[in-house]
């Protein structure tokens, strides 16, 4: 089971890869926020066909139980698709999708340390950090070593 969430997880990351590289040509095309608003309505239209056919669990009626900090998900996700819109032309798939990745490890360690947002404690190790540096080595080599 565990490796079919991983294959999933790879799956998602193909996903924003070619997400990405989409929402950078649209925002070329049509500009910036333009395009962030274009992606957000085809996402919104989307996710309310799949609310409407009871698609998955869980309820709108329940919106009001969840602390505000949950909501700001809305806010990250126009600072994710404009970031990374802006900087696929500017580095390159590759360089782009890899400095997003280390941002994301790094963040993740720090939430996965302090257990935020009510999420279980997964503890900090010197072998996660080393993991990270290599990713982080992979970035920069990706970016700043010509050919």
């Amino acid at each position: 089971m565990q490796l079919l969430i991983l294959g999933l997880a790879a799956v998602a990351g193909l996903a924003m890869a070619v997400q990405g590289s989409l929402n950078a040509a649209l925002g070329k095309i049509i500009g910036l926020f333009p395009a962030t608003l274009v992606v957000h309505v085809i996402g919104t239209v989307l996710t309310a066909a799949a609310v409407i056919l009871h698609l998955g669990n869980g309820s709108l009626v329940k919106i009001v139980a969840a602390p505000w900090y949950t909501y700001l998900g809305g806010v990250l996700n126009v600072i994710i698709i404009a970031g990374v819109a802006m900087s696929i032309p500017r580095l390159g798939v590759a360089s782009a999708t890899t400095a997003i990745i280390v941002g994301q490890v790094l963040t993740a360690l720090c939430i996965d340390h302090l257990g935020c947002f009510g999420l279980d404690k997964v503890p900090f190790t010197w072998t996660k950090l080393l993991g990270l540096a290599l990713l982080a080595t992979g970035a920069w080599l990706l970016l700043y070593v010509k050919k």
